[in-house]
């Protein structure tokens, strides 16, 4: 199998759009605060355009996306989904890598306090809780965490 990563482009946005979707249907605790259509139009009309979006291939079919922002001069990871068919096969991994690496900069993030696992994965890659939350601040009314993760300065 082979994985490839590139730009979003704004003929991804459906594809992207999908696997937001069959994700967020495996999440009750954070219901959708939009409807499909609104989640299908805000892929292409606000986050391909504003967003520096990654996807992956697997055999030339997206697996799974990654979407960053600069935020008051900090890099922000807003959103990293794999479909459910492609997790716990390195795609994860391998979307967070490219995030990460163009820049020795902080990247910060928000995830839903029970998703355990995603929870597991970023700290596994070296983010850092910073502050836990009610979730008052989200769409969702979900309690979130705010994690960071910060460049290895030894090198």
């Amino acid at each position: 199998m082979t994985l490839s990563i590139r730009e979003g482009r704004l003929a991804d946005a459906d594809a992207l759009a999908a696997i937001y979707l069959a994700c967020r249907r495996e999440m009750p605790y954070a219901p959708l605060a939009h409807d499909e259509a609104s989640v299908r139009s805000w892929f292409a009309d606000a986050l391909l355009q504003t967003s520096q979006v990654w996807l992956a291939e697997r055999d030339g079919q997206i697996a799974g996306f990654a979407a960053c922002s600069m935020q008051d001069g900090m890099r922000w990871l807003d959103q990293l989904y794999v479909a459910p068919g492609h997790q716990g096969n390195g795609i994860g991994r391998a979307l967070l890598g490219q995030v990460l690496s163009p820049s020795k900069q902080a990247c910060r993030l928000f995830v839903f306090q029970a998703n355990a696992g995603a929870r597991r994965f970023y700290e596994a890659h070296g983010f850092t809780l910073l502050r836990l939350s009610d979730g008052q601040d989200n769409e969702e009314r979900c309690p979130d965490v705010l994690y960071q993760w910060l460049p290895d300065t030894k090198e």
